[in-house]
């Protein structure tokens, strides 16, 4: 049998997910919703195989290799593994300047 993680979600990245929704949902209201399920579904589909996801590139260049991420372009998720758990801590829209957010979020935060 294998492994399950139960998924996390940080209220940041809760908070991230709802400012990105709102955001499409000025222009494209329709899409919004699909958009949100997308990004649900992918970060739900941790829970079996959490390590499928890449390093994250810009912390990797710093040495940090403890976050991981899967990407639904333009948007990434950003996550942890520890144990049986996978934590959700942060969706980006890969367009903005990713490096200073991620170093700023998570690197001094560990």
């Amino acid at each position: 049998m294998s492994k399950t993680y139960k998924i996390n979600w940080a209220n940041v990245a809760e908070n991230d997910l709802i400012e990105i929704i709102e955001y499409i949902s000025i222009d494209r209201p329709a899409d919004a919703l699909k958009i949100l399920q997308k990004i649900k579904k992918m970060a739900s589909s941790l829970y079996s195989i959490p390590e499928r996801g890449r390093v994250v590139p810009e912390l990797q260049d710093q040495a940090i290799l403890t976050y991981r991420e899967i990407v639904i372009p333009p948007w990434r998720i950003i996550y942890r593994i520890s144990d049986n758990d996978v934590y959700v801590l942060t969706v980006l829209d890969a367009r903005r300047n990713v490096e200073d957010i991620l170093l700023k979020r998570l690197a001094y935060n560990k």
